[in-house]
């Protein structure tokens, strides 16, 4: 089994976690791989997990295939560190290289803030008065910039209501009132982590994730609500999470495809297909910008499977 390891939806570096008394690749290990390459992530570290319940020459064999596996990916390079996790077992040296090889980035203080909703609750008990309710909780990572209490913001594309057969987004605008880290409340939250964003919102439109997949920033200065989208495409080689390892065929038009753009989740139909570019009207508008990268996933049996990556095209 192989774990990927991250705090926010916009990861910094990632460790990828490999079971020893498992033949590597597994198929959700090969998943996993193409999700870092899908989001451009160079930031890695792998670790041969559980390496006490097998013999010697098993762990070294099984290393071997992890360096096979790994070959020609944006994980090549990346250092494979055995450890028993049980037995405390090379855990220092796993710190030493998260120090060394997932640094934390230089952040850029100057744009505005942006933040992905990767949660969204609503935090009142059943059977709070209405004095003493509170308004929706938005948990998500900050892109750039900072958020500070007292924060006038813009949440894109919101809310979905359906027009004249027709589902429409409705952005919504509230204020913050309170940052929590995971080092407790704050009054000025950073990228790097999760944060957990009070505001002043119907808390109804919070919970159960109401709003994951949108986005948060100072009003105007987030990206266009979009119902259209281009994409250039690369589709893999074989199909992902898979067992069977089949060959991933062309994308037709009129092919229903399941998209994840940032948090964000919608089902785009295929209108226009070219060598390396595709057009797709979408059954729930995203908000997005030219460069964000897309996961491109294919219901294949009972299930949808990884295909291919694309960046959106302005």
């Amino acid at each position: 089994m192989a774990t990927m390891l991250s705090g926010a939806a916009v990861m910094d570096g990632a460790i990828l976690v490999i079971a020893a008394d498992e033949p590597c690749p597994q198929p959700q290990t090969r998943e996993h791989l193409a999700a870092l390459d899908t989001v451009g992530l160079e930031n890695i570290i792998i670790v041969q997990n559980k390496i006490d319940i097998i013999p010697r020459e098993e762990a070294i064999k099984h290393y071997e295939s992890i360096k096979e596996f790994v070959k020609g990916s944006v994980a090549e390079n990346a250092p494979i560190i055995p450890v028993s996790a049980q037995h405390n077992v090379n855990i220092d040296i796993l710190v030493e290289a998260m120090q060394k090889y997932l640094p934390t980035p230089e952040r850029d203080d100057t744009k505005p803030p942006r933040m992905y909703i990767v949660r969204s609750f609503d935090v009142n008990q059943p059977g709070t008065t209405l004095e003493d309710m509170v308004g929706g909780v938005l948990g998500g990572s900050i892109i750039h910039g900072h958020f500070k209490v007292g924060d006038k913001v813009e949440i894109r594309p919101g809310l979905p209501m359906r027009e004249k057969n027709r589902l429409k987004m409705h952005e919504l605008f509230t204020e913050i009132i309170s940052l929590q880290t995971g080092g407790g409340m704050v009054k000025d939250a950073l990228p790097g982590g999760l944060v957990g964003v009070g505001t002043l919102l119907d808390p109804s439109l919070t919970k159960s994730d109401g709003l994951v997949g949108s986005l948060i920033g100072k009003p105007g200065t987030l990206p266009p609500v979009l119902n259209e989208i281009n994409i250039e495409i690369r589709l893999f080689d074989t199909v992902v999470g898979s067992a069977l390892m089949g060959k991933v065929a062309p994308i037709a038009k009129n092919e229903k495809l399941l998209l994840n753009i940032g948090t964000a989740k919608t089902m785009g139909t295929v209108s226009k297909v070219s060598k390396r570019n595709v057009e797709m009207n979408l059954t729930i508008p995203v908000c997005g910008e030219d460069g964000d990268r897309i996961a491109v996933s294919r219901r294949i049996g009972s299930r949808w499977r990884l295909i291919g990556v694309g960046i959106l095209k302005g």
